[in-house]
């Protein structure tokens, strides 16, 4: 099983985006940084978003995660709850509901510290998959 602090650290993140609804196709291609942050892990990614055939642009998000007895807990910054998740194995996390939509997640340890997030995102007017893909160091800047 893995710890909070296995996490710690930089990671290349690549994610790629199927919205259902638009036909169209995503891609995110940057970092993600783990760091230690009181009692919890600060996470912030920082890369190149690209929707469809538009312009790349400079994206970012940014959560705390928290150690909850054998789970990861996953908070916004502000500190209000958004999911949690037991790291090992293929694991589900908590459904996240946002006003009308709901946010489903799938993790995969199985090839640590190779791992993924997939999402699924439907509501009234969202209905997309989105698989994050996470391995250990830095991006290469060509």
């Amino acid at each position: 099983m893995l710890h909070l602090d296995d996490f710690r650290g930089e990671w290349r993140l690549g994610r790629r985006i199927a919205d259902h609804l638009s036909g169209q196709a995503g891609r995110f291609d940057g970092d993600a940084r783990l760091w230690r942050d009181g009692d919890g892990l600060r996470y912030r990614e920082e890369g190149q978003l690209r929707l469809g055939q538009g312009p790349a642009f400079a994206a970012h998000r940014d959560y705390l995660w928290l150690a909850a007895g054998d789970l990861i807990e996953m908070r916004f910054p502000d500190g209000r709850p958004f999911h949690n998740f037991r790291p090992w194995g293929r694991a589900l996390g908590t459904d996240h509901p946002c006003g009308r939509d709901l946010y489903r997640v799938t993790y995969d340890f199985t090839a640590w510290p190779v791992w993924t997030a997939t999402w699924w995102v439907t509501g009234p007017a969202k209905d997309y998959e989105m698989v994050s893909s996470y391995a250990r160091g830095p991006r290469e800047l060509a």
